[in-house]
């Protein structure tokens, strides 16, 4: 199992929906979260992209000096940019960083924004010129090991003599992370990457849609590795998680959601759509409505685009809703939470201790020596209490 976090180039705040309670997302910000869930022993960070956040490559870049063993899932948009120099990109970075890079293939949903970004295909024709993008992508990176160029003809995308001289540290290339729910992001993911993501819904919805995309890959000959994107609410009661969930939509008004969800309306993504539904399109509102499956709560979704939902819950129990999704052959999770950088600690230390063994292994924390807590009376420091008690 690894265990990523979120870095929010978009915003971060208290409360959705409002400026109270927020954050100026700056540089000095962004490296305080990346430093925490690299002491932390996060295994890396997710960094969106889209129109409403910073470039997630010139983050992602200014990241690398400050911390160690952290890992980048950093977007590639086919349209924005050819495939040689998105190569080229993920090349330098993965060198530059040690080998620290995963790259995020991220088709788009939003047909405003697209077309802003100079975008004016469809969803299927996206989709085809996405395939045609990672595939060329991924060759040139593979053939910089032996110095080969690469030639290819499709009906979106061509190049001829593609080649890079600077290889990538990853062979053959930077692993290749995708998310989508259509039928045409099945078929891509199935033959084109490494790694499966879906957002967050209930595990038998979950566990319908791993099934579909592995059957589609077991027939190309490949397996897949698979994730899950989730925000995160754990307390040390469940009552008061319970508690933080409402107090993070409670300054959102009707308004608010109805404006949100007009726009996620207009946007032509399946997986957009599935999370509105599981909130009627911001028509449920109370906790028992919301609360779509056990622990796992869509208030995130009533104004946030994209992942929408929560674990909500005491340590124990979001621990145990991890190891439920992780028994469906998830083995990747990004989590985020509200306000990012105290609840990557929060969620490190309430939770990390209760992963299974190999997980907690693999954690930088695990490694470290201490002391943990404040030293008491100037003689005992907890844990020598603690063992002795």
């Amino acid at each position: 199992m690894q265990i990523f976090w979120f870095l929010p180039t978009h915003g971060d705040s208290r409360y959705l929906g409002s400026a109270e309670g927020a954050r100026q997302v700056d540089l000095d910000y962004l490296r305080q979260i990346a430093g925490a869930a690299d002491s932390l022993g996060y295994e890396g960070v997710l960094i969106p992209t889209g129109r409403s956040c910073e470039d997630p490559w010139v983050i992602a870049s200014s990241l690398i000096g400050a911390t160690q063993r952290l890992k980048f899932l950093v977007a590639v948009r086919p349209g924005l940019q050819q495939p040689s120099l998105a190569a080229r990109m993920a090349a330098t970075f993965d060198r530059l960083s040690g080998g620290r890079l995963l790259v995020n293939l991220v088709t788009g949903g939003d047909q405003a924004e697209l077309e802003g970004d100079g975008v004016f295909l469809d969803h299927a024709t996206r989709y085809e010129q996405s395939a045609e993008f990672i595939r060329i992508w991924r060759e040139i990176i593979s053939r910089s090991h032996s110095g080969e160029a690469f030639d290819y003809d499709g009906r979106h995308l061509s190049v001829k003599g593609a080649r890079l001289l600077f290889p990538s540290v990853q062979q053959p290339h930077p692993p290749v992370w995708f998310g989508g729910s259509s039928e045409a992001a099945h078929e891509l993911a199935a033959e084109q990457v490494d790694a499966y993501l879906s957002w967050g819904e209930p595990p038998l919805e979950v566990a319908r849609k791993l099934a579909d995309v592995r059957e589609r890959a077991a027939r190309l000959g490949r397996q897949l590795s698979l994730g899950i994107r989730l925000h995160v609410i754990v307390r040390e009661t469940e009552a008061a998680a319970w508690q933080a969930a409402d107090a993070l939509i409670s300054r959102v008004d009707d308004a608010t959601v109805a404006r949100a969800q007009a726009a996620f309306a207009r946007m032509d993504s399946e997986g957009q759509r599935r999370m509105a539904a599981l909130h009627d399109g911001g028509r449920k509102r109370s906790r028992a409505d919301l609360e779509i499956s056990p622990n796992l709560w869509a208030g995130v979704g009533l104004v946030r685009g994209g992942a929408g939902t929560a674990l909500v819950g005491d340590a124990k129990t979001v621990a145990a809703r991890i190891e439920e999704y992780a028994a469906l052959g998830i083995d990747r999770f990004i989590f985020s939470g509200y306000p990012h950088l105290e609840e990557a600690y929060r969620f490190a230390e309430l939770v990390f201790p209760l992963l299974s063994a190999r997980t907690r292994e693999r954690l930088a924390g695990a490694a470290q020596t201490g002391p943990f807590g404040e030293v008491v009376a100037n003689v005992d420091a907890p844990s020598r209490l603690l063992s002795q008690s």
